[in-house]
C-alpha cells in the first residue's frame, strides 16, 4: 500500500509523522510512504532526507511551493503503486496498528474506503459520531461517515483511478470534493472504531492550513466543487437532498454566517453574495429546506428572495439572536427573532419553526407484567425542553414494523410524581391490555415498535421509547416473554408476547401466534414397490381431529376438472393411522393436486410435497408400449402435492443423459 504525505515547514511534527509509518505492524515490505516536500524553508526537505536514509520505503519528492496540500497529494498519488492509498497529514499521526487493521477491514469485506478512528491531541476538533462502533460494511446513506469529508482515510487505488480523482489546487476545502466522489461512487465504505487510528493535532506554531488559509476566498472554490461533485454523481431526490443538507449547512450557511460579516461591505456584496445566492437558488430544493434548521432556512429564504441588506443584519447579529426564546403559538413554538411576524419583512413562519426540533427528554423507569393477565405496565417521566410539564393526551403509540396496519394509541395517566430536581419531568404510566388494545380485539402477530407522544403547552413531539443503561455493566433489561391468554385469540395456537431492546435501547414487542395443531398429520408418501405406479399416502390423527372431520378420501384433482378419488383405509382396533393407495397409470397427461377429503367438502387437507421428489414410469399398453411417467413437483410442505403425468419423450431423455 502507499502513504501519501504532503509536507510544507512540517517541523518539528514532521519527524512523529513519518516514523508513525515506518513503524506499522503491517511491515515496511508492504509500505511505501511518498512525502512530497511542498517547497518548505524550516527544514522539512532535509529532515525527510535524513528519514529516507534509514528507511528503503521511503521516497520523497521536492518541488516548488504550489500553495496547498492538494497539489503535492497528486504528485503522490502519480507515484503511487499501491492497492490502497491513505494520505496522512505532516502534522498527524497513526497508530502503530492502524494500516493492518484497515487494510484488513477491507480485504475481509471488499470495501473501496475505509474510515480508522479520529483521537484529537491538544483539542483539535475530530468527528465521533461515525466512530461509535465497528462498521464492517455501510455507505453513506447508513452511517455518519458523510460528516468527515476529509482525506485521511484509506482508498482502494482502483476507485481513484477509475474516477479519474486528483485534488483541485484550492488552499481550503480541496480535500471535501475528493472524498466525496470517492464516498459516491465506493463499492462498500468500512469503519474501524475499536482501535485509535489516526492521531490529528494542531501545530506548535499555529499554521496549520485549515488555520492559515480560513478566510471565504479560499473556500469558495472548493465549496462549489462540492456542490457539483453531489450534483454529477446523484440524480435529484431524497437520497442527493441527504447529502446535499450536508454542504447547506456546513459549507453554505455556516461559512456565510461566520465569515460574511468580516467581509468588507464591497467584497461582500459583489464577490461573495453572488455566489452564495446561486448556491442557494440551485442546489437547495423543498427537501433539503425542510431538513435544515430554522438559522439556515432564514439564510436560504434571504438569499432566495435576494435581500442582501437583511442577510448581513442576520449574519451579523447569528451569535445574539441564537440565545433568543421560544415562542408558543397554537401547538407550534417559533424562534423568537426579530423578523419574526414582522409585516416589514414578511418572512414565511417555517423560518422560524422549531416545533419538531425540540428535543425530548424522557425515562422509561419501569417495565413489567402485570399479575397474571395480558398486561404491559409502562411508566417513566418525560418532558419537552424548555416547555411545562406533561398534559393529558400524552399517549403511547404502537406501531407496526415491517407490515401494514394502523397506529394504535394508548392513553397515559401523567401527573405523577415528577423526577426528583426536574419539575418538568413528569411522571407518566401506560397500562397495555394486549388482548384488548386494538380497538377491543387483541394485539397482531409481527414486530411493533412502541413510541411516546409527549404533549406540553400544546405541543405534541413523538418519539421512540427508549430504556437507559440500568446496570453497572451497561446492560439493559426488558420483561421475560409470555404466553398470553390463548382464549383472547380464537382460533389460534398459543400466543407469546416477547418485549425486548433494540442495541440503541428502543423498546419494541414481537407477538408470535402458534399455527393450531392440524387434525391429521401425512407421516408417509411413496410409491409402492409391489404395485408399480401407485402413490401411497399414509398418515394420523391428531387429537385436534375431535374437533373436526376425518379424511375419508385421497382426492387427485387435474388442472382441467377431472377428478379421481381413492377410499382412506384406517388400521381396525380403533387405531387412528390410515393409509390410501392412489393408482397413477390411469390418470391422463396433466397436473394433478392431492388433498385428502372430508366430509366436508369446503376444507380439504392438503397432501404435503415430499422432499426427495422422485417419480415413477410405466407402460400404458404391452412392454412395446409408450412409456409414462408420474412425477412430484417442486412444492412447500404447506402447499398440496402436485403430480406431473406425461409421456416420455425418448429425445429429450436421451440427451439429459448424456449431459
Amino acid at each position: 500500500m502507499s502513504v501519501i504525505i504532503p509536507a510544507y515547514n512540517a517541523m518539528p511534527e514532521l519527524t512523529k509523522c513519518v516514523t508513525s509509518v515506518m513503524e506499522q505492524t503491517l511491515g515496511p515490505d508492504k509500505i511505501e510512504i511518498i512525502a512530497v516536500d511542498d517547497g518548505s524553508t524550516d527544514g522539512t526537505g532535509s529532515e525527510l532526507d535524513r528519514l529516507a536514509r534509514t528507511c528503503a520505503g521511503l521516497r520523497v519528492v521536492h518541488r516548488p511551493n504550489s500553495g496547498g496540500a492538494g497539489v503535492p497529494r497528486n504528485t503522490g498519488l502519480d507515484m503511487a503503486a499501491g492497492d490502497y492509498v491513505f494520505f496522512l497529514d505532516s502534522d498527524d499521526y497513526l497508530g502503530p496498528d492502524a494500516l493492518r487493521r484497515m487494510v484488513a477491514m477491507a480485504d475481509e469485506n471488499r470495501t473501496d474506503v475505509v474510515l480508522g478512528k479520529m483521537v484529537s491531541v491538544g483539542g483539535r476538533a475530530v468527528p465521533t459520531a461515525v466512530f461509535s462502533h465497528n462498521q464492517p460494511r455501510t455507505d453513506v446513506f447508513s452511517s455518519h461517515a458523510y460528516r468527515t469529508l476529509g482525506c485521511w482515510k484509506l482508498f482502494r487505488r482502483s476507485l481513484i483511478e477509475r474516477l479519474e480523482l486528483r485534488f483541485p489546487p484550492c488552499r481550503n476545502c480541496e480535500d471535501k470534493p475528493f472524498t466525496a466522489a470517492a464516498y459516491l461512487n465506493a463499492d462498500g465504505i468500512s469503519v474501524v472504531a475499536d482501535y485509535d487510528c489516526y492521531y490529528s493535532r494542531n501545530r506548535r506554531n499555529g499554521n496549520n492550513l485549515t488555520l492559515t488559509a480560513a478566510d471565504l476566498v479560499h473556500r469558495m472554490d472548493g465549496t462549489r466543487l462540492c456542490f457539483e461533485t453531489v450534483a454529477r454523481y446523484l440524480d435529484p431526490g431524497p437520497r442527493q437532498d441527504r447529502i446535499m443538507r450536508r454542504h447547506v449547512e456546513w459549507e453554505l450557511c455556516g461559512p456565510l454566517r461566520a465569515l460574511l460579516p468580516r467581509e468588507s461591505e464591497r467584497q461582500a456584496r459583489e464577490r461573495f453574495y453572488p455566489q452564495f445566492r446561486e448556491w442557494a437558488r440551485t442546489y437547495v430544493t423543498d427537501g433539503v429546506f425542510q431538513m435544515i434548521a430554522p438559522p439556515d432556512r432564514l439564510i436560504v429564504h434571504l438569499l432566495r428572495a435576494d435581500r442582501f441588506e437583511d442577510l448581513m443584519t442576520v449574519a451579523r447579529n447569528a451569535k445574539a439572536d441564537a440565545e433568543r426564546g421560544r415562542i408558543v403559538d397554537k401547538g407550534r413554538v417559533y424562534w423568537s427573532h426579530p423578523f419574526f411576524r414582522d409585516p416589514a419583512k414578511a418572512v414565511p413562519d417555517i423560518c422560524f419553526d422549531t416545533t419538531d426540533r425540540l428535543p425530548v427528554h424522557h425515562e422509561l423507569a419501569e417495565a413489567a407484567w402485570t399479575g397474571d393477565g395480558d398486561v404491559l405496565r409502562l411508566g417513566g417521566h418525560a418532558r419537552i425542553e424548555s416547555l411545562g410539564p406533561l398534559q393529558p393526551g400524552t399517549r403511547l403509540i404502537l406501531r407496526p414494523s415491517g407490515f401494514r396496519h394502523p397506529d394504535i394509541r394508548v392513553p397515559a395517566t401523567v401527573g405523577t410524581a415528577p423526577r426528583h430536581g426536574d419539575d418538568a419531568a413528569a411522571g407518566f404510566t401506560v397500562d397495555v391490555d394486549l388482548s384488548t388494545v386494538d380497538a377491543g380485539a387483541p394485539l397482531g402477530g409481527g414486530l411493533w415498535d412502541l413510541y411516546l407522544d409527549v404533549r406540553a403547552e400544546g405541543v405534541c413531539r413523538t418519539v421512540r421509547l427508549r430504556q437507559p443503561r440500568t446496570d453497572a455493566d451497561g446492560r439493559r433489561a426488558a420483561p421475560p416473554e409470555r404466553e398470553l391468554a390463548t382464549g383472547s385469540w380464537s382460533g389460534h395456537g398459543p400466543t407469546t408476547a416477547r418485549p425486548f431492546l433494540t442495541p440503541h435501547g428502543d423498546f419494541s414487542l414481537d407477538i408470535r401466534q402458534s399455527e393450531p395443531e392440524p387434525a391429521c398429520l401425512v407421516t408417509g408418501i411413496a410409491w409402492d414397490l409391489f404395485a408399480p405406479a401407485t402413490l401411497v399416502v399414509s398418515g394420523r390423527l391428531t387429537e385436534e381431529a375431535a374437533h373436526h372431520p376425518e379424511p375419508v378420501a385421497l382426492r387427485a384433482e387435474e388442472d382441467g376438472g377431472s377428478v379421481r378419488e381413492v377410499p382412506v383405509l384406517y388400521t381396525p382396533h380403533g387405531s387412528h393411522t390410515f393409509t390410501a393407495r392412489m393408482p397413477v397409470r390411469n390418470l391422463r397427461p396433466g397436473r394433478w393436486t392431492l388433498t385428502l377429503r372430508t366430509d366436508d367438502p369446503t376444507s380439504p387437507l392438503p397432501v404435503p410435497s415430499p422432499k426427495g421428489r422422485s417419480g415413477t414410469r410405466w407402460y400404458r399398453a404391452a412392454r412395446l408400449g409408450r412409456p409414462y411417467y408420474a412425477k412430484p413437483l417442486a412444492g412447500s410442505p404447506k402447499r398440496p402435492l402436485v403430480l406431473r403425468v406425461a409421456p416420455v419423450r425418448p429425445v429429450a431423455a436421451l440427451r439429459r443423459r448424456l449431459g
